[in-house]
């Protein structure tokens, strides 16, 4: 085996509540020369009752199926398949993971989110409802589709220039699956819209104005604020949970900036394009 592949098999194992053995341990079986102690087994075994409520397995039935276990990882590794390399980037997402369960778990664990941090967050992202008139266009559309779809929009624009009302020309002209309903989204937070949609709807400000041609990255919007959701009507636990999710993405964009900044990293952006 080499020593990458030595270095995944514990940390599979230890996911798996299989960890390596303590010193002076008594052996309870051995598979091919790999032991199975007996301290080892009794703690596995603890651990995985905690989670039957009606049945639980019995101790010959674990310790059978750690048998079976050892021989299915042995057979596997005779086989060659540690060095497969669909196996071995499933077995690198394993140390990705836990490596993150070890250095941020604690981080992680440490995150409190009171009512005020809430309360102070949502008052710079609240809850939008808005109306929208959307033509789809994808990312990477040619100059041709781009024009065709900026001459709809614009054909669009100015019909509600003219008078007629959005929903109205909405149900005529949008693609959205909200054209029928005049272009109503209902409610949605900053965690559910794109990110340009939600800070162009944000800046409206006051429900009823109606922003100019917008690009996301689904295609062309005009936007219309017609509601923003008071603190008193919120879902506080939700907001907690936002706020909770951007400080744990912050405490992983930190660790993974430290890590980068201590690598070497180069990057070809024109294959991107």
């Amino acid at each position: 085996m080499t020593n990458r592949n030595a270095a995944v098999a514990p940390i599979l194992s230890t996911l798996l509540l299989f960890a390596i053995a303590p010193a002076y341990a008594t052996d309870l079986a051995k598979v091919n020369g790999a032991t199975i102690t007996l301290e080892d087994f009794n703690r596995k075994f603890d651990e995985v009752t905690k989670f039957y409520q009606v049945k639980a397995q019995s101790k010959q039935g674990m310790l059978d199926d750690l048998i079976k276990r050892e021989l299915g990882v042995q057979e596997a590794r005779r086989l060659g398949l540690d060095k497969d390399p669909e196996v071995q980037e499933r077995m690198n997402t394993v140390l990705y993971h836990a490596l993150l369960d070890r250095q941020l778990s604690k981080q992680f664990e440490g995150i409190n989110v009171t009512e005020q941090e809430a309360k102070r967050y949502y008052s710079k992202y609240p809850e939008l409802r808005t109306s929208h008139i959307f033509i789809s266009l994808r990312p990477d559309a040619d100059a041709e589709s781009d024009r065709a779809a900026q001459a709809k929009m614009k054909k669009i624009s100015d019909g509600l220039k003219q008078g007629t009302s959005f929903a109205e020309m909405a149900q005529r002209f949008s693609e959205g699956t909200a054209a029928p309903m005049g272009g109503d989204l209902d409610f949605q937070g900053k965690d559910k819209l794109d990110p340009v949609y939600y800070q162009t709807a944000l800046k409206l400000g006051a429900p009823g104005k109606t922003s100019g041609i917008i690009r996301t990255q689904f295609g062309y919007h005009i936007i219309r604020l017609t509601a923003v959701r008071p603190w008193e009507e919120v879902d506080k636990a939700q907001v907690k949970r936002l706020v909770f999710e951007e400080r744990r993405a912050e405490i992983f964009e930190n660790y993974m900036a430290g890590l980068r900044k201590k690598a070497k990293v180069s990057i070809q952006p024109g294959l991107l394009k």
